[in-house]
């Protein structure tokens, strides 16, 4: 029998034990994971795994956001990339479509100087420089910062993450 060919009634099963659990994002990236090759449909399994319906949006919008690896966008980036790409939506769909994909964990929330929000496709736990003046976070790994203190929450509430943004400027002449 032919390598490439399977016939459609045989069932392959692989059973695989993990010790953290895989995030969908990294499935998507990961080139060993059963993808179909086509963009639009592994964003549609990504989307079903964490329970969110594959619509025309979403699809889209994930597509934009995810097939171009690990980064750092603002609301108003992602539109603008959504139009030149010819799919017309409003930047309030795509808002709500970053704060649906960060709420099941595919996208990653930062605030940066109250006012400009980033979302990071990489949502594992890792630290940011901003790059004053460009506007541009570049991710710093975990491991790299020690945060030796925490304070103790209030009554009621635990640590969700701890996100340190080192902002950096370039070196003024002296």
């Amino acid at each position: 029998m032919n390598e490439g060919f399977r016939p459609h009634n045989v069932a392959i099963s692989r059973v695989v034990v993990e010790e953290e659990p895989v995030l969908p994002v990294a499935r998507l990236r990961d080139s060993s994971a059963a993808r179909t090759g086509c963009p639009f449909h592994d964003v549609r399994h990504m989307l079903r795994d964490v329970g969110l319906r594959p619509t025309r949006q979403r699809l889209a919008l994930g597509w934009l956001l995810f097939a171009k690896g690990d980064r750092h966008v603002s609301a108003e980036i992602l539109h603008e990339e959504a139009i030149k790409a010819r799919f017309p939506v409003s930047l309030a769909t795509v808002y709500n479509t970053l704060h649906q994909f960060t709420e099941v964990g595919l996208l990653r929330e930062l605030a940066v100087d109250g006012s400009k929000t980033y979302f990071d496709t990489n949502p594992s736990d890792h630290h940011h420089f901003f790059l004053e003046g460009e506007n541009n976070l570049v991710d710093i790994p975990s491991a790299a910062v020690e945060v030796e203190r925490i304070p103790e929450p209030p009554e009621g509430f635990e640590v969700a993450r701890i996100d340190v943004v080192v902002r950096l400027r370039p070196k003024r002449r002296s």
